[in-house]
């Protein structure tokens, strides 16, 4: 097994710090803006982005969770019950400009289960995905990010390992791991 490191802690802080300035351009105003992290790693991923939004503008802009284990088109072809994690989401989402956040972007397809979900909590006026590591090339479904911090070309026998402290790892990294 082969790790190539994508990211160390500093050059995920960097990134983040430039997704956020990305995210500042395109809102300038977040009155009307929340943020949802993709359960279960994409929350971390959320939480950071949201704390780094908080101190460069000064704002607190309303943060949620969203499971979409239900909405998944293969939930009920798996031989074992997928194990799914909790949703929150102290807001509506009418009319709100939502960015989905997750921490990788790969075939599409929870994304596309994401945006049935949130269907549950209102209509949008907009939803935005940022993501981390987007796998370029892997796409089953005609899904693009907005905001990325990295595109990586992949393989079907690579795999991303995102290791975030909040996770118990001691510090965090990306790492891309060849079977």
């Amino acid at each position: 097994m082969e790790k190539l490191l994508l990211f160390s802690e500093t050059q995920l802080d960097i990134t983040i710090s430039r997704l956020c300035q990305q995210v500042i351009e395109n809102h300038q105003d977040f009155s009307q803006s929340v943020i949802v992290g993709m359960q279960p790693r994409g929350k971390f991923f959320a939480e950071r982005i949201a704390k780094k939004l908080q101190q460069m503008e000064q704002v607190q802009i309303p943060l949620g969770y969203l499971d979409t284990t239900f909405y998944r088109d293969d939930f009920r072809r798996r031989n074992e019950p997928l194990k799914a994690n909790s949703t929150f989401m102290p807001f509506v989402i009418e009319e709100k400009r939502v960015l989905l956040v997750d921490d990788v972007l790969y075939t599409g397809r929870t994304i596309r289960a994401a945006l049935s979900a949130l269907a549950e909590f209102g209509r949008p006026q907009k939803v935005e995905l940022l993501v981390l590591i987007d796998r370029i090339y892997s796409r089953d479904l005609p899904i693009q990010p907005d905001y990325v911090g990295r595109a990586v070309n992949t393989i079907l026998s690579q795999r991303v390992q995102v290791e975030w402290k909040e996770q118990g790892n001691a510090t965090d990294q990306i790492y891309l791991v060849t079977q």
